[in-house]
Parts: C-alpha cells; structure tokens; sequence
C-alpha cells in the first residue's frame, strides 16, 4: 500500500517517573520508569506517536530523546516517502557508520524504533484504519499477562494483578535458588492452573540454569525466560533446550534480522519476544512476528516502559494474531496508565482495542507534563 508523505516536524518527549519501590532485576535496579515519546506530524498536518526503549542506563532517556531531536530528526524533515518502511530503511542506512564509529548502534537503534513506530501510527491514521486492522488482524482482542514482578512483595504485586483483571503472571528470577523457588511456589498458587512464566534476565551461567532446571519442574511453567546471556554460545543454549521441562523464551536483546533468522530456524526457542522499541520498530518485527508464527513458534512481544509503546505492541499482537500474550508491567507508573489506552482495561485476562485510527490515542502530554526532564 502507497501513501506518499512528507515529514513536517519530528520531536522527542523525555520524561521520569520517580518510583516508590524499585523495579528489581537480576542485573540491577530501576529508581524510576524513563519514557521518550515521540511525535512525528505530516505536511497535512496528521500525527503519529512512537516511542523508544530507554531503560538503561540511568541517563539514557535523555541520549535517546536528543538522538530523535538533533540526530535524526534533521535528516528527515521535509523529506517525502511512499511509507514508514522506506523512512526506516533511510534512518538505518543513514547512520550505521556513525554508529559504529560512536559504539552506539543500540541507542540508535531506539531512536529509529521510537520514530518507526510513530510513522506506522501516522500511516494507520492516514487510511483512517486502526493500526491492528492495517497489520492484516481479524480481532482487537488479546490476551496479556502481568510482568515485572519483583521478588520482594512478588505474592501481593501478583495478587494485586489477579484483581485488575489478570490471569496470567511472570515473575522475575535470579535471586537465589531459596528465594526463586519460593516465590514460583507462591505465585502458581495464586494464579492456579493459569499461565505462569518466570524470566532470569540473563542472570544464570549455564551451570546455575542446569541446575535450577529440575527443581522448576514442577511448576508448569508456561516458559522460562533469558535463563543465560543472550550472547552465550548456541551450544549452551542447545544445552539448556535439551534439559529443560518447559519452553525456552527470549528475543528482547536478539538486535539482527540475521540472528532472529537463525533462532526461528532452531529447536531451542520455543517463545520468541522482539521488542519493538528496542530493534526494528514495526517495519523490521511485523514481518519478524509472522515468520515467528510461521516457524512453529510462539509471539509474545516483550515490553517494559511507557504507553505509547505498550500500545503499540498490542496493536502488533492483534494485528499479526497467533497464541501469544502482551507483556503487562504491574508496577506503577503513570507514564504507562495515561498513554496506554484500552490496554489499562484488562479483564479476564484479555484487553480490547479500539476502531479508532491509527493507536486509537493522542497522548494528553499535560496529564505528565511533571514528569518531564527535557
């Protein structure tokens, strides 16, 4: 589909949620939630909104904002394009030298996935269809599963989520067998025959993997996540597959078609989650996401930040289809709730978008304007 347009203006948003409590990882703490928002306009004067990943480091909202803003932004503005694909291909063609010569492909990354999304929003917005329904999806409804569990408070945070709707859990891992194990046992309690994962965060060696494998067994776990370093040799993820009682899970730091290519073609992962914000934006993950369903394996599209985002990803969900779950961050967070939409509204497990255009949202900045850091 062909839908010339010329881009008008492109802005980063940055903001910073001071949190309460922590969010807890194997490989460290997260003190606040950081959101870079996105907004690209038209000549015709249609908005789309993206966003991109920024979690880590603690500065690194900020460098991704100013990517979008002096980087980028330049380089696109008044420039025509036959659809967000073509800008893509422009942005990452454009800079992989100079991301290479600064070490940054990963911030640059983002910064095309943030402004990749907001152009997919803008073109949903142009045909006057939902994004989901642009994707080829037959139903706005998905289901989810509340993430982010950390092990401190694990059974209340999942019993809170169980009340808003939820029946599916993940928790994070890592932490010691002692207190890994007795948090997947309090929480398959909690959440019943429901789907229950666990993630590590790359937090075990393959030994420690090996060794906590058996003693996992028995929890019925719908998957175990990022058990070892994503960059670790093939063999020792082979290894794992072979020991392992439930399906293997990742993809949020796979950052190649190349390497996405040679998972799919692979009996080791059995869930595979690319994260949009993170690599590739909508126009490398939407024809990853149906190559994945293709392969025999499970979509579920890691994310964990803000609204614009989040949204976007159940938009590729709901438009790509298959058995898979949106990843739901159960800690609080405003820079979610108020930018996220019908993705707020779980029940029974499942959220409904919308018919409206594009996202289905314009972000109300003042809701957050508080948050804001540049």
């Amino acid at each position: 589909m062909i839908d010339s347009f010329t881009i008008r203006a492109i802005e980063a948003f940055c903001y910073r949620y001071p949190l309460a409590t922590p969010v807890v990882t194997s490989f460290g703490k997260m003190l606040n939630r950081p959101a870079v928002f996105v907004r690209v306009i038209d000549e015709d004067g249609v908005e789309g909104w993206g966003e991109a990943w920024s979690n880590f480091p603690a500065p690194g909202a900020e460098h991704r904002a100013r990517l979008v803003n002096e980087v980028l932004a330049p380089s696109l503005v008044g420039r025509k394009f036959d659809g967000p694909a073509e800008a893509f291909e422009t942005m990452t063609e454009g800079t992989e030298v100079l991301a290479l010569q600064c070490g940054e492909p990963g911030p640059f990354a983002q910064a095309i996935s943030g402004i990749d999304l907001a152009l997919w929003d803008l073109f949903a917005r142009r045909q006057n269809m939902p994004l989901w329904r642009l994707l080829g999806g037959q139903s706005g409804r998905i289901k989810v599963y509340a993430s982010g569990i950390n092990p401190g408070g694990a059974a209340q945070t999942a019993e809170a989520a169980l009340k808003r709707g939820h029946r599916a859990l993940k928790l994070k891992v890592g932490f010691g067998a002692e207190t890994d194990l007795a948090n997947v046992s309090a929480l398959r309690a909690i959440v019943g025959e429901g789907m229950l994962a666990i993630d590590a965060n790359q937090g075990w060696s393959v030994d420690q993997a090996l060794e906590m494998l058996p003693r996992l067994a028995g929890f019925d776990l719908r998957w175990l996540e990022e058990p070892i370093r994503a960059d670790r040799p093939r063999e020792e993820w082979r290894r794992l597959r072979a020991n392992a009682m439930m399906p293997i899970a990742a993809g949020e730091n796979i950052s190649s078609a190349e390497d996405f290519e040679q998972v799919l073609a692979e009996d080791v992962l059995s869930v595979v989650q690319p994260d949009i914000a993170k690599w590739g934006g909508l126009s490398a993950c939407a024809g990853l996401a149906r190559d994945i369903l293709t392969s025999g394996k499970t979509f579920c599209p890691h994310y964990l930040g803000g609204g614009i985002g989040l949204l976007a990803s159940a938009h590729l969900l709901a438009g790509i289809g298959g058995a898979g779950w949106l990843e739901v961050d159960a800690n609080d967070n405003p820079l979610r709730d108020l930018c996220c939409g019908p993705v707020l509204n779980v029940s029974e497990g499942a959220v409904e978008l919308n018919q409206e255009p594009g996202l289905g949202i314009v972000p109300d900045l003042s809701s957050i304007a508080r948050y804001r850091s540049i």
